[in-house]
């Protein structure tokens, strides 16, 4: 099977990579919509861990500089602060607390416009060699 990049899910939610210059750490934003929405009228949760989880996993591969590798989130735990809503243009900074060459430990966190904390996550990724 072909390597699809971005991967499918990152082109359904318009989550965008806007910065991976630091090796080990990737930005990312995207606009919440309602299509989103649960019924109280907040992003959620699920879409925005699926937000955490690409950004995170997309910072594990770039830790492994330039090894062709896939990764695989084995854990992930998500703390949500506050609440998302339809408009808000969402932040997720990932980055690799100890790269590894079999699991890696990552952490990041999602801020709304206004800066403010949104959620957290921390995960392990499972690294293997693509061949």
């Amino acid at each position: 099977m072909a390597l699809q990049i971005p991967p499918n899910c990152d082109l359904t939610l318009g989550l965008v990579c806007v910065d991976k210059s630091t090796v080990g750490t990737t930005v990312w934003r995207m606009r919440v919509d309602e299509r989103f929405l649960n019924p109280a009228g907040i992003m959620q949760g699920g879409f925005l861990s699926a937000l955490l989880d690409s950004a995170m996993g997309a910072s594990a591969v770039s830790a492994t500089e330039g090894k062709k590798v896939s990764v695989a989130n084995t854990e992930m735990k998500v703390s949500f602060l506050r609440p998302a809503r339809v408009g808000d243009v969402l932040t997720c900074t990932a980055t690799v607390l100890k790269p590894g060459s079999v699991i890696s430990f990552v952490e990041a966190k999602i801020l709304n416009q206004e800066e403010k904390l949104v959620a957290t996550a921390s995960s392990s990724y499972l690294i293997r060699d693509r061949f």
